[in-house]
């Protein structure tokens, strides 16, 4: 998913603030449900954050054109591992592990297989 880095995303020195890295793979995670018409939450379940690791390799600048990636890199019955990384042409500036949980009612549920096709396609 391609992202543009507006003047909303950078602090004064026109570099992105640290936090927006973590929007912007949340944004990517949302695409790859919306591409297909569907939303990433449903009568079945969500996914929330159960932890995450984050490594800041270089900055983006206002302007920037970024693409971020999404790999699926461990499947449980009710999480998932995914590695993210934000790229500035071939660029590793952002890289991050997240643990999503898969819940139903405020519940762990199985994550059904056609979450997991769309997350594989990522």
């Amino acid at each position: 998913m391609k992202i543009r880095v507006y003047y909303e995303d950078t602090d004064a020195a026109g570099i992105v603030y640290y936090a927006n890295y973590l929007k912007f793979c949340e944004r990517a995670r949302s695409e790859l449900f919306f591409s297909r018409g569907m939303l990433p939450q449903s009568e079945e379940g969500y996914f929330v954050v159960k932890h995450l690791e984050a490594d800041y390799r270089a900055p983006a600048k206002l302007g920037d054109l970024l693409e971020v990636k999404s790999a699926l890199i461990e499947r449980k019955g009710a999480s998932i591992v995914l590695e993210q990384r934000v790229l500035l042409e071939d660029e590793s500036l952002f890289q991050m592990r997240i643990k999503l949980a898969y819940l139903h009612d405020g519940r762990p549920a199985r994550i059904p297989p056609s979450i997991y096709s769309i997350l594989e396609e990522g």
